[in-house]
């Protein structure tokens, strides 16, 4: 995704257009496309500022949004659901497909986990509050470079 040009360069712009200078001859003086400075001139016609808008889609605002409730209550009502079923549910209960890979980032991004016990039985389980994701591992080493004169390999 690109980056929108700095607020900055934006003012400069819009303050060159309201100086009566021609949309074009401010983006060739900034060196932008002409289409950039029509693009801030009516974004700061019609808001009143020269921010950029947000980029990227709205959050909960994908096919699974609507859905998410009953996702979440068939995982608790069975917690040893396997995602490709849970797919299936969901296409057969409410006319949806999606990947099953997409249900457990939903479920991730929800505080579900996914856990194994000794018998190799995996069950989906939520995170505690207040707790962060990592707590359970154990924490890295940091392995510091060599010291002293480099070794040649021969």
């Amino acid at each position: 995704m690109g980056k929108p040009i700095s607020t900055d360069l934006r003012l400069r712009m819009v303050r060159g257009i309201a100086s009566g200078k021609s949309r074009r001859a401010v983006a060739a003086q900034f060196e932008v496309a002409p289409s950039t400075a029509v693009r801030v001139q009516a974004r700061y016609a019609a808001t009143g500022s020269v921010e950029p808008r947000r980029q990227g889609r709205p959050k909960g605002s994908g096919k699974l949004a609507p859905h998410r409730d009953a996702i979440i209550a068939k995982v608790k009502a069975r917690p040893d659901i396997t995602m490709p079923d849970l797919a299936a549910w969901l296409e057969a209960g409410h006319g949806v497909t999606v990947d099953p890979s997409n249900l457990s980032k939903l479920l991730c991004k929800q505080g579900f986990s996914y856990k194994k016990n000794a018998a190799g039985v995996g069950e989906r389980t939520q995170r505690r509050e207040g707790r962060p994701p990592d707590m359970g591992r154990a924490p890295s080493t940091f392995h510091a470079p060599p010291t002293g004169p480099p070794r040649l390999h021969r």
